[in-house]
């Protein structure tokens, strides 16, 4: 493999073996492509008997760039025409029951070192340049008839790196695999381990999470070993009674069945992961049926709490916490669509008009054929009238028909509180009645400015 030999020849010319390791390696199996992996659309990882400061030297000169942050870890990194390397000396590392940080001790063994990666599936390495595959732990094996185990036994495997059990959710949905019963019982009983790992990392495996085909088959690993109670203990609380009405035994079961109904958007899988975690809070039984009044709002203060405790970025907690706050928009408008009630439902959506309209579609999760065929007829109503207004109006950018400086030109005010609220006056007008133009706008704002000025 050309992006590989050049290198293989400098390692093996100074009397060290390099291996490529990891993804590459299991995926191109998978593929049914078998070596040479498929390799330019990401990092290549590579394992190696020598030492930090060799694997500098011998790619100095040899790569464009070279970055050495995880040095202390055994890891060089360097890119060479586009691809990307990461290259680590073989290693073995392990938590202390108390520490976020693994210890890592260097090694010289390939068996050695993939003793200690997660599953036996990532557990394959192909020595180059002669591509022999080396496989001890029956990971091929293991591929073959779909299944997860780890390399050691799981308690210990886990223990090296408590975040691979929720890596086991996910290698579990996105190749379709059984994960062994030692596995599952090491994950159940051991769960509590996740809490030294850092937010950052549970987030990262969260988002890799709700990319996979069916996520549903990863939350559901996560909740029935109680590794959900570790880093997102709302979602195990969904477990409740539902209305009748979604004909699902619960909430929880609802609120997979639309994440898995989504496209592989990440914030749109997020908010239909979040968007009824409120209905528990605000469970409520009335002649006879359960409500959840203003679960959306709760829910939204919840969905807020729980991304920042995660660490996700401030603009994805707002807008998954908006797409929660909106998911019930649609919904109250049931008399039908206005160009007054489209002009504020696209207002308030903003740019999450799509991931909205996307989300309430999913969120149809009944088996009444009926029902959701008058909603799904609804939403393409509701879609139809917003192209239709976009054409005759700038939709997406609703403002008033006169800016702040017009508004103190006419009424000789500075700036301040009164030309905020003519604003907000014209803007209003602007919702309800769409473009007035400046003259109209001028008058009314004349009128207005008369009975609120008291003159």
């Amino acid at each position: 493999m050309e992006v590989t030999a050049d290198l293989a020849d400098r390692f093996q010319s100074a009397d060290h073996t390099l291996y490529l390791v990891g993804g590459s390696v299991r995926d191109a199996i998978v593929a049914g492509e078998g070596p040479p992996p498929t390799v330019g659309d990401h990092d290549l990882d590579f394992t190696t008997d020598a030492r930090p400061d060799a694997i500098e030297e011998l790619v100095t000169g040899w790569a464009d760039a070279v970055w050495t942050q995880g040095k202390r870890f055994g890891t060089i990194g360097c890119v060479r025409r586009g691809q990307r390397y990461e290259i680590t000396t073989h290693r073995a590392e392990a938590y202390h029951p108390d520490s976020r940080k693994p210890d890592v001790v260097f090694g010289d063994r390939i068996e050695d070192d993939l003793s200690r990666r997660d599953f036996t599936i990532n557990a394959m390495a192909l020595r180059l340049p002669d591509l022999e595959l080396i496989d001890p732990f029956d990971g091929l094996a293991d591929l073959a008839v779909h299944r997860l185990r780890t390399p050691l036994d799981p308690e210990e495997s886990f223990g090296d790196d408590p975040l691979r059990m929720l890596r086991a959710a996910r290698f579990v949905a996105k190749l379709d695999l059984e994960p062994d019963p030692a596995l599952v019982e090491a994950v159940r009983s051991g769960h509590h381990r996740l809490s030294i790992v850092s937010a950052e990392r549970i987030r990262d495996e969260l988002d890799k999470m709700m990319m996979v085909p069916v996520p549903s088959t990863a939350l559901w690993f996560v909740v029935r070993t109680g590794l959900a109670d570790e880093f997102f203990p709302e979602l195990p609380g969904l477990a409740l009674e539902q209305d009748p009405i979604h004909r699902h035994k619960d909430v929880l079961a609802h609120t997979f069945a639309v994440v898995d109904k989504t496209s592989p958007d990440r914030l749109l899988r997020l908010a239909a992961l979040f968007h009824d975690v409120g209905k528990p809070k605000t469970r409520a039984f009335v002649d006879g049926g359960v409500t959840f009044h203003h679960h959306e709002v709760v829910g939204a203060r919840m969905t807020r709490q729980r991304m920042s405790a995660l660490k996700y970025p401030k603009d994805e907690v707002e807008m998954v916490t908006e797409l929660v706050n909106l998911h019930l928009r649609f919904h109250t408008y049931r008399l039908g669509w206005t160009d007054r009630a489209v002009r504020r439902y696209v207002r308030d959506a903003g740019p999450l008009l799509d991931r909205l309209n996307e989300l309430t579609r999913c969120d149809c999760t009944t088996r009444n054929a009926a029902k959701a065929k008058a909603l799904g007829r609804r939403m393409d109503e509701l879609e139809l009238r917003i192209d239709e207004l976009r054409q005759e109006e700038e939709l997406d950018a609703i403002r008033p028909d006169l800016d702040g400086a017009q508004v103190m030109e006419q009424l000789g005010i500075p700036p301040g509180r009164d030309v905020g609220r003519a604003l907000a006056f014209l803007l209003e007008l602007r919702m309800d009645e769409g473009p007035l133009g400046e003259a109209e706008a001028h008058q009314r704002l004349a009128a207005w400015w008369e009975g609120a000025s008291g003159t």
